[in-house]
């Protein structure tokens, strides 16, 4: 198969997946202003977020079920049409409940979509560009961050709420079309149809891939580096650098557009780190998790307001972060076979959601308690909230440090090293 081809299939599930994340971050500039919308508080602005988190988190296991059931081409287009749907439903909500409802839409529509782009990735790509392309759909699919972060602005500014999330939407359709024309499940397939699987089936599917040591890593390693971006990109970012750190809008929106393109320039170069050596793959998250807590550390303990560098500083190692968790994904696809290839991606992808969504709530929850009644937010309310994050790093990176060595006991560097096809490296 050309790799034209393979790219130019590929490149239509990456924009369909560049739509999801901008359907996901769309919140993140809106916070506000959705506040004053549905006269809410600041861990009702959360449960946005939360419920969007949980509903993914919740539907990952399936959906990694029914990819490997019924084939990315058809999930895609399911998911493309639900996450369509629920924007509408949010530029019209005119209530909190309706707005919640919406945005439990998108969350359903969302979590049909990384998956699906991931095993056309598996299915298109030789075995030493996977990871390699598997970061960089990651990687350019946070374009969608930087689209909410700064178009979505003017947007909102210009067309207001209903008008610019209506256009938002407007852009499923069109997709829809690029997707019908041109997505084949695999090079000789159209419509990939797995075995159909019973209940007990399932439970031994996906007990199976649990009980491997590397989908276990996988998943630590995708619930340590990616909750900072994340928590930033979807919703706290922008009211943290205003009102946090004393920033203007414009400036609040040039950093969350430093973390994106920082995730964009790191990301092939972890995926091709991950590639070359993968028996270090637990070592380069390690080293992600400690650079993230050594930043934020310096910001929060900064007496006063940090300085803009230092905030710049702070960006580009949170956007870091972000791709360094699809290196579990990789772990876990040298760990299971093809037939669990899905299902073990959506055990591992559920980690650095479940992280997000519990730091999500735990800095709504943490600024309600610090600021006065009646008050805005203030910078030393903030300081309390955002070191919550200490306490998810600590238990992520005990975790990937046990999982590693108990996966390094299990499978050799000479396996490792096969299943991406290169030859074996010297002792670490």
């Amino acid at each position: 198969m050309p790799l034209r081809i393979s790219v130019l299939v590929w490149g239509v599930g990456l924009l369909v997946y560049l739509l999801a994340v901008f359907h996901r971050s769309s919140l993140a500039v809106a916070g506000l202003l959705a506040s004053e919308r549905f006269d809410i508080s600041a861990s009702q602005l959360a449960a946005f977020t939360m419920l969007q988190l949980l509903v993914y988190t919740g539907m990952q296991v399936p959906v990694g079920l029914l990819v490997d059931r019924w084939g990315p081409r058809s999930v895609l287009a399911a998911g493309l049409t639900v996450m369509t749907l629920g924007q509408v439903a949010f530029a019209l909500a005119t209530s909190y409940p309706l707005a919640l409802g919406a945005r439990a839409l998108v969350g359903v529509g969302d979590a049909l979509i990384f998956i699906c782009v991931l095993r056309l990735v598996s299915s298109w790509f030789p075995p030493r560009r996977i990871a390699l392309f598997s970061q960089l759909t990651g990687t350019v699919g946070q374009l969608g961050s930087v689209v909410a972060a700064v178009p979505m602005t003017w947007a909102l500014r210009d067309l207001g709420w209903t008008g610019a999330y209506l256009v938002a939407a407007g852009v499923g359709p069109v997709l829809m079309v690029a997707l019908l024309l041109v997505l084949r499940d695999t090079p000789t397939v159209r419509n990939l149809r797995g075995e159909p699987m019973g209940l007990a089936a399932v439970r031994r599917s996906l007990a199976a891939s649990w009980a491997e040591p590397g989908t276990r890593l996988g998943f630590w390693m995708h619930f340590t580096t990616p909750f900072s971006s994340n928590t930033l990109g979807l919703l706290w970012g922008y009211p943290f650098f205003v009102r946090g750190e004393g920033l203007s809008s414009g400036e609040a929106g040039f950093l969350l557009t430093v973390v994106v393109a920082a995730a964009m320039v790191a990301g092939p170069g972890l995926g091709w780190l991950a590639g070359v050596h993968p028996w270090h793959r637990s070592t380069i998250v390690l080293t992600v998790t400690g650079a993230l807590a050594a930043a934020w550390a310096v910001v929060l303990l900064w007496p006063g307001a940090a300085p803009f560098g230092v905030l710049v500083g702070l960006a580009v190692v949170v956007g870091v972060g972000g791709p360094a968790c699809l290196i579990g994904f990789d772990v876990g696809r040298t760990s299971n076979p093809p037939e669990r290839l899905a299902s073990s991606i959506g055990l591992i992808n559920q980690g650095g959601f479940l992280s997000t969504l519990v730091l999500v709530v735990a800095i709504g929850l943490v600024l309600d308690w610090r600021t006065p009644a009646g008050a805005g937010f203030t910078p030393e309310a903030f300081r309390w909230a955002m070191s919550v994050q200490f306490v998810l790093w600590a238990l992520g990176a005990s975790q990937v440090w046990r999982l590693r060595r108990l996966a390094r006991r299990t499978t050799t560097r000479e396996a490792y090293t096969a299943s991406l096809r290169l030859p074996v490296g010297p002792p670490p």
